[in-house]
């Protein structure tokens, strides 16, 4: 079995809880392409079997979420997981819809973020996490990342909660973003929701929960040929395709990218086309 599959994952649970899962239903390798944080829910690409070569195309997905903030909270882990270290009061100007709408207007674009202390990032070949459990301080190098959009669903003034929508790059903590809006609004919050609802051209209304996967495997798989349906194929001789699969490159006056190589009909992976040379890269004989 070799392909993604895109499961919905459930809150109070790692992504690592899930691939383990996973992978003792299907008995193969499986990997992820990004981590949801446990309290977090939605879209997860699984790669299975020779699926997690796909990884290298998935890597730089952009990505897509709902957030809840609640305000007047600051929190250690800027989530709903972690201890309350400060409390502000709100004031009703800062829930009017055109201020928040304003202070999210304000993360448009490209900037600078310092990932959360409570984060898996490395630094000196420990988690940044771990240096936050034992209260020691780490200096965070900010990282660059983008918000493409970011929109209003709803303000709840009675919980003093903001719920929004919001398109990133890769390597963007919603958690971080939650306390700058915060700060634009003049206050203090944290994330209290998250939801992933798309991931590269994953969608939500793709993915399934770990029970449906185990009830129709084959049927839910998204298969590596699938992946590449809107790539350019290659039809290559037997002959060929001995000396292909012995990494022997062959000539091809294509143009330079990623094609779907078949032999008589069947789909035999994939493989890269780079100056009239074509080279084997995702093969399933």
């Amino acid at each position: 079995m070799d392909g993604i599959v895109i499961i919905n994952k459930p809150k109070n649970c790692t992504s690592h809880d899930v691939v383990k899962k996973v992978k003792k239903i299907v008995n193969e390798k499986v990997g992820h392409t990004g981590t949801l944080d446990p309290n977090a829910t939605g879209v997860l690409p699984l790669l299975i079997g020779k699926g997690t070569q796909l990884s290298k195309y998935m890597i730089e997905h952009d990505k897509t979420y709902e957030a809840i903030l609640m305000l007047g909270e600051k929190r250690d882990t800027a989530d709903g997981e972690g201890k309350i270290i400060e409390e502000q009061e709100i004031l009703p100007q800062m829930l009017e819809v055109e201020n928040v709408k304003k202070a999210l207007r304000k993360m448009l674009g490209k900037q600078q973020q310092i990932p959360p202390m409570y984060s898996a990032i490395k630094v000196n070949g420990k988690k940044l996490y771990e240096y936050a459990r034992c209260g020691e301080n780490i200096e965070v190098q900010p990282r660059t990342i983008e918000i493409y959009n970011i929109d209003l669903i709803d303000i709840n003034t009675k919980e003093k909660q903001i719920k929004f929508i919001v398109s990133c790059s890769k390597g963007t903590y919603i958690r971080a973003l939650c306390e700058k809006i915060a700060e634009n609004l003049g206050t203090i919050g944290y994330m209290k929701e998250l939801k992933r609802i798309k991931a590269g051209k994953f969608s939500i209304e793709q993915a399934i929960s770990i029970e449906q996967f185990e009830k129709e495997l084959e049927k839910n798989i998204i298969t590596i040929e699938k992946f590449f349906e809107n790539k350019k194929s290659i039809e290559i001789s037997s002959k060929k395709l001995e000396l292909f699969l012995n990494g022997v490159q062959l000539t091809y006056n294509l143009e330079d990218g990623i094609y779907k190589i078949y032999e008589s009909q069947k789909f035999i992976g994939t493989g890269t086309v780079k100056e009239k040379l074509l080279k084997r890269d995702i093969i399933l004989v």
